[in-house]
């Protein structure tokens, strides 16, 4: 994986937190990226090149206007007042080189001095064992803090060690040898073990850059929620909401006045045009 900065500009220092989406169902870590970046005044500082994401180009997502700036595959972006850096992943990693991505781009990680790295990510509701929905939206966690994945932080704030990571479960204990350099990839989960239930989670791109940063000794913390496919905008506002308590932003100095997000430009035509009226 490569980086390259846009003329004159570097990854600051004091941006010692970096977010990364994790892909999944509904979107909803794209979704946050795009929120903080928008409502942040993160600026765009390059682009990374990884062989295993799939091309794609679009028109500048955040605006206020679209100035035709092309949007890339993999932007970073840094918030420097927010000692944030926001990289956003807009297309997916090619089909069978997730470990392959997650080991490049944690490579990357590591050379970058990053203190902590927070991954956003979505669970397929439908997947949902024990569903409590009588405090609203449920944040879930995974964190490196301890080798069962728990957080004292985390567990403060109201939220829910995710209860399917058990690091002796056949399919974690394979992406943990893998990032710690003690199984290959030809070391191959049968296919049937793949449609295990109990392989879902461990199967997702956050379980993946998860094990492998943790493998790498930096500080990694997974926020996660259940949702479905469809409008996710508001599972997006929660989780967001969620970044700003881990990292402390509960009043950012720049992007939210009165505690109110800015929607990024791109959100306009997120779920196409409106329908023609005259058809009614």
């Amino acid at each position: 994986m490569e980086f390259f900065p846009e003329e004159g500009k570097r990854l600051h220092e004091d941006c010692s937190t970096l977010i990364l989406p994790g892909l999944s169902i509904g979107n909803v870590g794209q979704l946050v990226a795009d929120l903080l970046i928008s409502s942040m005044g993160s600026e765009r500082i390059g682009y990374l090149d990884d062989p295993n994401v799939l091309p794609c180009v679009g028109n500048d997502a955040y605006g206020p206007f679209p100035l035709g700036d092309l949007a890339l595959p993999l932007e970073a972006y840094d918030s420097p007042s927010n000692a944030l850096t926001i990289i956003q992943q807009r297309s997916p990693v090619i089909k069978g080189m997730m470990v392959e991505f997650a080991k490049n781009m944690v490579g990357f990680l590591a050379g970058s001095g990053k203190k902590h790295i927070i991954v956003l990510s979505s669970l397929d509701f439908g997947k949902w064992q024990k569903v409590d929905m009588s405090s609203g939206l449920q944040i879930y966690y995974l964190s490196s803090a301890n080798s069962n994945g728990t957080d004292e932080n985390c567990e403060q704030l109201g939220w829910k060690k995710l209860q399917e990571y058990d690091p002796s479960q056949k399919h974690w204990k394979y992406l943990s040898d893998l990032a710690e350099g003690n199984a290959t990839l030809e070391d191959i989960i049968s296919v049937e073990d793949e449609l295990e239930e109990e392989n879902y989670y461990a199967s997702l791109p956050f379980a993946a850059l998860f094990s492998f940063l943790k493998a790498k000794g930096l500080k990694v913390t997974c926020l996660l929620c259940y949702c479905s496919e469809g409008d996710n905008i508001s599972d997006a506002f929660q989780l967001a909401n969620a970044v700003c308590k881990l990292h402390r932003l509960s009043h950012p100095t720049t992007g939210i006045e009165g505690d109110k997000w800015r929607v990024p430009l791109s959100w306009m035509s997120v779920y196409g045009p409106p329908p023609d009226f005259s058809i009614f």
